[in-house]
């Protein structure tokens, strides 16, 4: 991999993990396309490096937000701050646990299944196109719906469902206000990535070279300007519902990539 490539694919990830087009399906794909030929340790240090580089995109686009929840929460009461953060912890719940126990089976998943990919991308389609025939409202997340939603997120650890799609789209259909909706999906992940990053470090599974220092410097930053832009745009259109454009983009490259699975 050179320094383009790590940019494209940096780029493919910052505006994927916030368009609900789904950023692992898209990251195999563009790793297929561009003849990625990493070794799987060195290609798992670049995925988490990218899926880090959203997470401190995500904590500055809603930094006002994630400052008052930090300001909530040491008031010591049960607040809104507070069940705020409880709701995120019951979200990660199902990720987490499904994650820890099959960790070995997912992994297997990432490793060119194209076809694999169009399937969930179509599933994915589905979910965005009812999402969007649904009434706004003002109703905020519960317990309830946060458990829900946190299934829909461990649904989306397959590469090719898109996680803020699915999340998103499930609190939606829940009845959940649009705003709000898009505020806590895109807030949830942020735990269970620095978690999965943390566990990653300890375990030795990630390998580091440093000639490929600039490399993986290259893919962070494009990364991290791409999560800025589609964070910012995801909220505006999700309150506009415009999710049905995205709905079709995932069905059309759901269907291309099961062709080019099945005659190549």
């Amino acid at each position: 991999m050179d320094i383009l490539d790590a940019i494209i694919l940096g780029i493919v990830q910052g505006l994927t993990e916030f368009l609900p087009v789904s950023s692992s399906g898209h990251l195999e794909l563009g790793k297929a396309i561009l003849g990625d030929q990493s070794l799987p340790q060195e290609s798992l240090l670049f995925t988490v490096v990218l899926h880090f580089a959203t997470a401190i995109s995500t904590l500055v686009v809603f930094r006002k937000d994630v400052f008052e929840i930090i300001r909530g929460l040491f008031k010591f009461r049960w607040n809104e701050e507070t069940k705020f953060v409880t709701k995120i912890a019951v979200s990660m719940l199902p990720a987490g646990i499904i994650g820890y126990t099959y960790e070995a089976e997912l992994a297997e998943l990432f490793g060119g299944n194209i076809k694999l990919v169009g399937f969930m991308l179509i599933l994915t389609a589905l979910l965005l196109y009812l999402a969007d025939k649904a009434k706004d409202t003002r109703k905020k997340v519960s317990f309830p719906n946060a458990l829900v939603i946190g299934f829909a997120q461990a649904i989306a650890m397959l590469p090719g469902v898109s996680r803020s799609g699915a999340t998103i789209s499930t609190s939606v259909l829940l009845g959940n206000d649009k705003s709000k909706a898009a505020r806590f999906s895109f807030l949830m992940v942020v735990p269970l990535i620095f978690g999965k990053i943390a566990k990653d470090i300890i375990s030795g599974e990630l390998t580091y070279e440093s000639d490929n220092f600039i490399i993986i410097s290259a893919g962070f930053a494009s990364a991290f300007f791409a999560g800025l832009l589609a964070c910012t745009w995801m909220i505006r259109l999700v309150k506009k519902s415009k999710l049905s454009y995205f709905s079709l983009y995932c069905l059309i490259v759901g269907l291309i990539a099961i062709y080019i699975a099945t005659t190549t």
